[in-house]
């Protein structure tokens, strides 16, 4: 077993191997299928912030993910049709540019997790579980009849986003780019684990009732873990929306909130490469074995069956060993 934090370097070392890999020997779909394990990765980071420092099962993160990837998608058709997007007294203007893109996708995410937030919050367990699934199906119903974006048919997004010293329609430029958002995130989650925020919120997942004694309230530490994880997830959204150049209702589905939640127990619970390492894992899985057979999900059920019953921490744990306290 190693060191927890010389196997997180290993994992980061490698993505950039592997992009210059297939860069060398021109190989484009390997930087899509990467790209795309990243964007499952960052959207896997948001739900461990909830699920493994926090406690919180919510298997309604869809939302989040399809809100940042529809926010892609709205601005980007009112910039083809060159429409204005009306929004209460609030007009925007339609746009491809990814940071802005981007940051209207986060702000979605945030305001959509708040709401969320402040009714799901306020059950634990089974109940906070049906709750998050039902928001989740409310939104993909919603968005099967939203016939000004597509309904069910979705909405085609015909140019990539443009981000700043990039060409983002080469794959390996935009392999990059995510690569970067996907850094930049886990830097955020290993600064929110290890600052006062963190260890509240860990242990508010502990011992709640000890927490409020001394004046921290466990509904307001939630709240915040809540949003912030709906923002990420709604930022993978807007990533993967940018890849696949289209959006559709299915970015809501409960399926996606059961990946994402895969993606977290393959590579390991609470732990801060983990959904990283489990989104690589699905996504090699499916590439393997989907062409070899359609029910190749037996197989994936067979690997996630034997992580939880034998692999305590997934993948991540199996291999490791935490040298500090704290998570990453």
């Amino acid at each position: 077993m190693i060191p927890e934090r010389l196997y997180n370097g290993i994992i980061w070392l490698g993505l950039i191997a592997f992009g210059l890999l297939a860069y060398f020997i021109d190989e484009p779909y390997w930087l899509t299928l990467a790209t795309r394990a990243m964007i499952f990765a960052i959207a896997g980071l948001g739900l461990n912030l909830v699920l493994g420092y926090g406690g919180m099962i919510s298997f309604g993160h869809a939302a989040f993910f399809g809100i940042g990837g529809y926010a892609v998608g709205i601005l980007a058709t009112h910039a083809q049709t060159y429409d204005p997007i009306f929004a209460g007294f609030i007009t925007l203007t339609g746009t491809q540019f990814m940071p802005y893109t981007w940051a209207i996708a986060v702000i979605a995410g945030g305001i959509g997790a708040a709401l969320i937030g402040a009714i799901s919050l306020r059950t634990q367990g089974a109940y906070f579980i049906m709750i998050t699934l039902a928001f989740g199906q409310m939104f993909y119903y919603f968005a099967i009849s939203w016939p000004a974006y597509g309904g069910e048919d979705g909405m085609s997004i015909y140019l990539r986003g443009g981000f700043p010293g990039a060409n983002t329609l080469r794959p390996f430029d935009f392999f990059w780019v995510t690569f970067g958002v996907l850094t930049a995130v886990i830097l955020l989650i290993r600064t929110l684990n290890a600052s006062p925020f963190g260890l509240s919120l860990n242990a508010v997942r502990q011992t709640p009732e000890r927490v409020e004694t001394v004046g921290i309230s466990p509904f307001r530490l939630r709240m915040t873990a809540f949003i912030i994880s709906g923002m990420i997830t709604a930022l993978a959204g807007a990533l993967f929306a940018d890849l696949n150049k289209y959006v559709s209702p299915s970015m809501f589905s409960w399926t996606i909130s059961g990946e994402i939640m895969i993606f977290v127990i393959l590579g390991g619970v609470a732990r801060l490469m983990g959904p990283v390492v489990g989104a690589i894992v699905f996504v090699t899985l499916e590439e393997l074995l989907g062409g070899v057979s359609d029910h190749w999900h037996l197989y994936l059920g067979i690997l996630l069956l034997l992580i939880v019953l034998f692999a305590k921490g997934g993948i991540t744990g199996a291999l490791t060993r935490k040298t500090q306290v704290q998570h990453g």
